[in-house]
């Protein structure tokens, strides 16, 4: 229930923003936006000032006066803005046989009708470059400062692909890495779809260590665990009454050293213990202030122990703070960045260096990234917001039929010619694409549902 609850948190805050771009760029431009709506097809309910809020759909010959209803449809995969004299999602070409009246879209000029295309991916950007702003602003950045590896685990997916505990990475790829962020980013994100070469300072040696891309994980959980930074702990925020955390004496601030005789470096780990041992009596060993102190605790029958156990970073690091103009160009280089990775991830599914389920995902996928980062906090679901508006933009800007790029293409094409493209013609093009953009999100839920 979670994942449709944020799933329609976050998709109506995208869809909503990007269609109050096209919305007000269209008012300014002396338009009419005869519908504003959310979601596709038949209408749930909705608002405009002749007929008041109601249920259902408007009588078929309903005549706003340019008035907009403002409604909320059945399908919630997106949604648009009908402006009077537009082929759009509506498909609405009523007014095809009538002449070109001073509100309609195809009457304004070329330059307007490009402020409207492109006020919805503005939008999108801007809300992008608001939330990266306000995460630079006011939250900072904490820089873990070290690249060495605190422990592998025998057997583990980092064993079998030849680290070992203490090992310190200097390079992954000819890209010197001088942070755990630096780390993380190389392997996981900007290497995709690439085998690793790194370079590893072991004891007093460099050795290279070449690992085939099929050994690195794909999944975040996986990624979580899949190395461990030294100096990475599992500790406990807040102990709630009555429970096992409370009866073993485990305090807030305790920071996890050794859990059923093995060390432990992240709350992952912890809550891996103390699912697969219910009811179990289970050594733990915690630093407390300066003190080493030897517990026990016997996780419920529901494989928890009643405790909030967050992870913290015990060695050296760095807080980075900025002020209010810095984070606004922090905001815009972070844009520039997630673009050209980007890019740089659809170039490498057309190479087939990535499979394409791993590269795009569906409601099923945005569903569950929702929810996993919203039990983060509020900071790591606005930055989800981010980075899933930035890639709205950026896809919406593609010259592809249905998408804003392809009437950004048949405007100027009609700029160019100094005539309007048939209707019928545009009709076509518009069915074209939604067909092929429909065959497109069924494939890519079919392939969330196999990542299952």
């Amino acid at each position: 229930m979670w994942y449709v609850i944020y799933f329609a948190i976050t998709i109506g805050i995208l869809v909503f923003v990007h269609e109050f771009g096209h919305f007000a760029a269209a008012k300014l431009c002396g338009m009419r936006a005869d519908i504003f709506a959310i979601g596709f097809g038949k209408r749930l309910f909705g608002w405009n000032k002749l007929t008041g809020f109601t249920f259902g759909e408007l009588p078929k010959d309903f005549d706003g006066q340019g008035n907009t209803d403002y409604r909320l449809s059945l399908l919630p995969l997106g949604g648009y803005v009908k402006i009077a004299g537009m082929v759009d999602e509506s498909f609405d070409t009523k007014f095809a046989n009538e002449i070109p009246q001073p509100y309609e879209f195809r009457a304004r000029p070329v330059w307007q009708k490009v402020i409207v295309i492109c006020a919805g991916v503005a939008m999108n950007l801007l809300l992008a470059w608001a939330i990266f702003w306000g995460a630079n602003f006011f939250q900072g950045k904490q820089i873990t400062k070290t690249t060495s590896i605190a422990y592998v685990e025998p057997h583990s997916a980092a064993d079998s692909s030849g680290f070992k505990s203490s090992d310190r990475i200097i390079s992954i790829n000819n890209k010197k890495v001088e942070d755990w962020d630096e780390v993380r980013a190389q392997i996981f994100i900007h290497t995709l779809g690439e085998n690793l070469d790194l370079k590893i300072k072991r004891n007093n040696d460099i050795v290279d260590l070449k690992i085939p891309r099929k050994k690195i994980p794909d999944t975040e959980t996986a990624q979580m665990l899949y190395l461990i930074p030294e100096g990475l702990r599992p500790a406990v925020g807040e102990v709630m009454p009555h429970t096992p955390a409370e009866q073993s004496k485990l305090k807030a601030g305790d920071i996890f050293l050794e859990l059923k005789n093995k060390p432990v470096y992240t709350r992952a780990q912890a809550v891996e213990i103390f699912s697969s041992n219910k009811g179990i009596e289970l050594p733990l060993k915690v630093l407390r202030g300066k003190d080493t102190v030897n517990l026990s605790v016997s996780p419920g029958n529901d494989g928890k122990i009643g405790a909030m156990i967050g992870d913290i970073f015990t060695g050296p690091s760095e807080f980075k703070t900025y002020g209010f103009f810095t984070s606004i160009y922090m905001g815009y280089t972070d844009i520039v960045k997630m673009t050209d990775l980007t890019f740089n991830m659809i170039g490498k599914v057309f190479k087939g260096e990535i499979a394409f389920g791993k590269a795009f995902g569906g409601p099923i996928k945005i569903a569950q990234v929702a929810t996993s980062s919203a039990d983060r906090g509020i900071g790591s679901f606005l930055y989800f917001l981010a980075l899933l508006s930035l890639s709205l933009a950026i896809i919406n800007i593609m010259p592809f039929p249905v998408l804003d790029g392809g009437h950004l293409i048949i405007i100027f094409i009609e700029g160019i010619i100094k005539k309007e493209i048939p209707i019928k013609v545009k009709v076509g093009i518009q069915n074209a694409g939604f067909v092929i953009l429909l065959l497109l999100m069924a494939f890519i839920i079919y392939n969330d549902i196999l990542s299952l």
